[in-house]
């Protein structure tokens, strides 16, 4: 029994992000419930409905009030089709990552019974640097990290930093000595030398400060065959920003479905639970989309929240929904992309009823 009230936002974004955020929401309700934690959910503005009410995607009364928040449930957005200038700026889950410095993202990719895995037995985690590399909009102070000197020629920065790389590479360790004890580092540096040689030099020199850590490297174009061909022999991955955000939607499709790739992206001090995929415009509001990845995030916030606080109701909760999760699939009921017939809300009944059966 946990004597703490965690107090977590809601932003339900847009397409699909209505649908799969309050069933997220409802499975971690009954989880906590169940492990004996007190949540308190807070919803906020953001995407598509929050231009329409405030003018802006990102409204700053949602920037202040999540500051206050032990975490937040992060929907996702579809802000190619919002209006100018919105579409051209910086999406809202960029804004949020870079407002708080959320440097690191976690994302797993965990083959289930009964889904539609290349691998069955894949159990690995990527974890992704999340403020540098070649991802423009995260890079710069000021304006954007890519610009066109002359009609015709673009040019964009890639930057990597000893004091980023080394702040996650050590969250990428402690990951991997709470697992398995293997963790593999992937760059270019073969072609990027400075900016990528940088990443894997820096990832190797913290090594050292792990010794029961077994490390290896790859390049990105190798990584990608390795995760096709033998996916099962990985634990821990660790890779700069734009290689982390590839390999980790491959990991995702190898273990299943997008639909069941969940991810949680963590400063020091807060985390925000959000699904790999993206909005899927064309299935919203249609009641078919799979909330497995967004139900998995929000057990990834809960475990993260009860790791920084010592509170092991928290990591039970988080424990309850990925056994419900996984009990259901192998129970036979799951949405259309993992091969079942179940509607979003039949799927989510279902876990919300084996969650409740651990009470």
């Amino acid at each position: 029994m946990s004597t703490t009230t965690y107090r977590l936002g809601v932003l339900e974004g847009d397409g699909i992000g209505p649908e799969i955020v309050p069933a997220s929401v409802e499975i971690a309700t009954a989880a906590a419930r169940a492990a004996g934690v007190s949540l308190e959910w807070v919803t906020l503005p953001l995407g598509a409905s929050a231009i329409e009410t405030h003018g802006t995607p990102v409204p700053d009364e949602t920037q202040q009030a999540l500051a206050g928040l032990d975490g937040w449930f992060l929907g996702p957005h579809d802000s190619v089709s919002y209006p100018e200038p919105h579409r051209s700026a910086l999406n809202p889950s960029g804004t949020l990552r870079k407002h708080f410095q959320l440097f690191a993202n976690i994302r797993p990719a965990k083959s289930f019974p009964g889904a539609k895995a290349v691998c069955d037995s894949a159990d690995l985690v990527i974890v992704r640097e999340n403020t540098e590399g070649f991802y423009a909009d995260r890079n710069t102070v000021a304006g954007t990290g890519e610009f066109s000197p002359v009609e015709g020629v673009a040019i964009a920065m890639g930057i990597i930093t000893r004091a980023a790389t080394e702040r996650v590479a050590r969250v990428a360790f402690d990951l991997a000595r709470s697992r398995r004890k293997k963790l593999t580092i992937v760059h270019k540096a073969n072609v990027l030398k400075l900016t990528t040689g940088l990443f894997r030099t820096v990832c190797q020199e913290v090594a050292q400060e792990y010794p029961d850590v077994t490390v290896d490297d790859f390049h990105i174009d190798a990584m990608t065959v390795h995760l096709v061909r033998r996916a099962q022999d990985f634990d821990v991955i660790v890779t700069e920003n734009m290689f982390g955000d590839i390999l980790s939607d491959l990991a995702g499709e190898i273990s299943g479905s997008l639909g069941t790739a969940p991810s949680i992206n963590a400063s020091a001090d807060t985390a925000m639970a959000q699904a790999s995929h993206g909005s899927a415009p064309d299935i919203a509001g249609q009641n078919t989309a799979n909330p497995v990845a967004m139900i998995l995030s929000g057990a990834m916030l809960l475990q993260w929240l009860g790791a920084r606080h010592g509170d092991p109701a928290l990591v039970s909760a988080a424990q309850i929904i990925e056994r419900g999760v996984a009990d259901t699939i192998a129970a036979g009921t799951s949405t259309r992309d993992l091969g079942g017939g179940a509607s979003t809300t039949e799927f989510t009944a279902a876990v919300i009823k084996t969650v409740a059966g651990r009470s």
